[in-house]
């Protein structure tokens, strides 16, 4: 409303974004969204692309259009841009960390609610790698699920036998929290992926001598820093 009674409906402006700080740019694919979403005449000119470094004083978009258009966009671009950069440039801090490893570096569904994609799609521009989306594209045996089950061989029976039934084509995931509970996944097998929950990074480098993994991926999660 402020636009709308302040700016006159012919008004035609031009804005740009400015870098303030140093980091790994991230939201200006989705900056181009929001703009054309509100406007399609907009015109955005790109001089950053998103994943690369940017320094302070350097301008990673201009814009040029109507002045409404652009002011009811841009707070709604640089609210996103911020938090997504900020994002991608923590991620591609800890990614360099591991670089030269056979290792990924992979994300939660702890994200702010409502804009899990944004989130997860700044950790891909950083240098990360998603792990599952929600609760439906794949299956992640915990704990509980364990315990609820009666026993780590019955849950994975009963998934692979309810993947079967239904036609399900999910990759599946079972958490172990002790080497008892990986030798009974290693006995049983028929997993995609074995998670070391909370094991310490000594215990880690112990239970992937005893994993096969050309037979299973590996995660570990918790417990690290």
């Amino acid at each position: 409303h402020t636009s709308l009674a302040t700016i006159p409906a012919d008004a035609k402006g031009k804005a740009k974004l400015l870098v303030k700080d140093s980091g790994i740019l991230a939201g200006v694919d989705l900056a181009q969204l929001i703009f054309h979403r509100i406007d399609s005449s907009l015109k955005i000119s790109v001089d950053i692309i998103d994943g690369q470094k940017v320094e302070p004083g350097q301008i990673a978009f201009h814009v040029e259009g109507s002045s409404r258009s652009i002011l009811s966009s841009e707070r709604l671009v640089l609210n996103f841009m911020q938090r997504m950069s900020g994002i991608a440039t923590k991620t591609n801090h800890l990614a360099s960390i591991i670089s030269h490893l056979p290792t990924q570096l992979l994300d939660t569904r702890k994200t702010t609610p409502g804009i899990r994609l944004m989130e997860k799609w700044a950790v891909k521009i950083g240098g990360g790698n998603n792990h599952r989306f929600a609760l439906y594209d794949m299956i992640m045996i915990k704990d509980n699920h364990v315990d609820y089950a009666g026993g780590i061989k019955q849950a994975i029976e009963r998934t692979n036998a309810y993947l079967k039934e239904n036609k399900k084509n999910l990759k599946m995931e079972i958490e172990v929290r002790n080497f008892e509970e990986l030798d009974q996944v290693l006995q049983v097998g028929n997993v995609n992926r074995i998670m070391l929950d909370n094991f310490t990074p000594i215990n880690i480098k112990e239970a992937l001598k005893k994993i096969d993994r050309t037979k299973f991926e590996t995660e570990a999660s918790g417990n690290i820093s």
